[in-house]
């Protein structure tokens, strides 16, 4: 594979280019041999060679199936089936196309004399560097049905987290889009009605009647336009929001929300701590084990941190000093028991230990975000409906007035 990097030479100088490697890590590796820290390593696209099949437009290897895929596997291995035969049945038994043609690829690849986590390594996008590191470390160790039941108690916590967020903030969203609907309703068929009575009246209305009447018109008469527009910014906004160069910017508006930027630095941090934890344990080296742990986590700012702890250690410092630099992303809790396990010799215990009592933490707040979010709504729907109901109904007051 062809990976694109970029990298620090000892006089401060900067590298950048194309290599072939079988993986960034080893080519992560290569860098360091020769004196330089990497900065960015990727995959280098080739544009020339997009087809259909490589998009996979409307057909992915979903998280649950991946659980499902390590949970049966190493239980079939345990069992005492052979790899070929176990990964063969789950062939057989999946109805994913894109599941079917990974496996048929891992089972071919196996035939040919290779290691499941050789065959893991074409499929960047379905098996993480997590989860290829964590199969090799078993392979090498002869622990290959453990390592993977890791890989699925692993994918399995991932999944349980982003359910929680997701189903805390899915109610509010609904609420919002069934407001909006009702809103955009309202101004096609009911404000149009009112404003033809207004008229009928010759009534005086205030400017908050006239800037609803405004809008109103606008939708009602430009309907297929107003939901161009409205699709168009929707859309724009939401590739915008995943620019490299935006996303800084973004994830800096996240960590400074209340409530919401506790949750996510809680999320951050058991991430970070589950991950190491896992790669650790398999045998994977601190700074291989760091590399993987950058790219599990989605937030540019622990990204950095991970980044510039890889540097730290390659430097012969320790890694709880790294933690200990950042107590505004990292809690102090972390750095200090990160120190207690390297001292005792039980870092990976430590780092499990933090990751329950984080995903304990977030548990808890996803439940404390709903019944926050709950009023914080009625408040929101009530103002609304109250400008609007004002905003009707004075004029409506104001005629009568006059006929009395």
């Amino acid at each position: 594979m062809k990976f694109k990097y970029k990298a620090q030479k000892k006089d401060g100088g900067v590298i950048e280019g194309v290599k072939d490697s079988p993986d960034k890590f080893t080519l992560a590796r290569e860098l360091r041999e020769q004196g330089n820290t990497p900065v960015l390593i990727e995959e280098a696209k080739d544009k020339a060679k997009l087809s259909f099949g490589s998009m996979s437009l409307f057909s992915k290897v979903s998280l649950s199936e991946k659980i499902v895929f390590t949970n049966n596997l190493s239980g079939m291995l345990m069992a005492g089936l052979s790899l070929t035969r176990a990964l063969t049945i789950f062939e057989k038994q999946t109805t994913n196309p894109a599941m079917k043609k990974v496996l048929t690829s891992l089972i071919d690849s196996i035939n040919s004399g290779n290691t499941l986590s050789d065959g893991m390594k074409k499929f960047p996008k379905v098996f993480s560097g997590l989860f290829t590191s964590m199969v090799h470390s078993g392979e090498e160790s002869g622990g290959l049905p453990k390592a993977l039941s890791e890989v699925g108690l692993n994918l399995k916590k991932s999944y349980d987290l982003n359910k929680k967020i997701k189903s805390a903030l899915t109610y509010p969203t609904i609420i919002f889009c069934a407001i909006i609907l009702i809103g955009i309703l309202m101004m096609i068929f009911v404000v149009p009605t009112l404003t033809k009575t207004f008229k009928d009246l010759g009534a005086d209305l205030p400017a908050s009647t006239k800037t609803i009447i405004w809008i109103s018109d606008t939708v009602s008469q430009h309907t297929l336009l107003f939901l161009l527009v409205l699709t168009i910014i929707i859309t724009g906004m939401v590739l915008f929001m995943r620019l490299k160069a935006t996303q800084k910017y973004f994830d800096y508006i996240v960590l400074r929300i209340p409530v919401v930027g506790t949750l996510a630095k809680e999320v951050n941090t058991a991430r970070t701590a589950r991950t190491l934890s896992s790669l650790l344990s398999s045998g994977v080296d601190m700074s291989r084990a760091l590399t993987i742990t950058q790219e599990v986590l989605q937030n540019i700012y622990y990204k950095e941190i991970i980044r510039q702890a890889v540097i730290s250690i390659e430097k012969g410092s320790v890694l709880s000093a790294s933690f200990k630099d950042n107590p505004k992303l990292y809690p102090v809790m972390m750095g200090e028991m990160i120190e207690v396990g390297e001292e005792t010799g039980n870092l990976a215990k430590m780092l499990i230990d933090i990751a329950n009592f984080y995903e304990s933490e977030i548990d808890n707040k996803t439940k404390d975000l709903s019944t926050i979010i709950e009023p914080v709504l009625m408040v929101f729907i009530g103002g609304a409906v109250g400008f609007f109901a004002v905003s009707m109904i004075s004029p409506m007051y104001s005629v009568m007035s006059k006929i009395k």
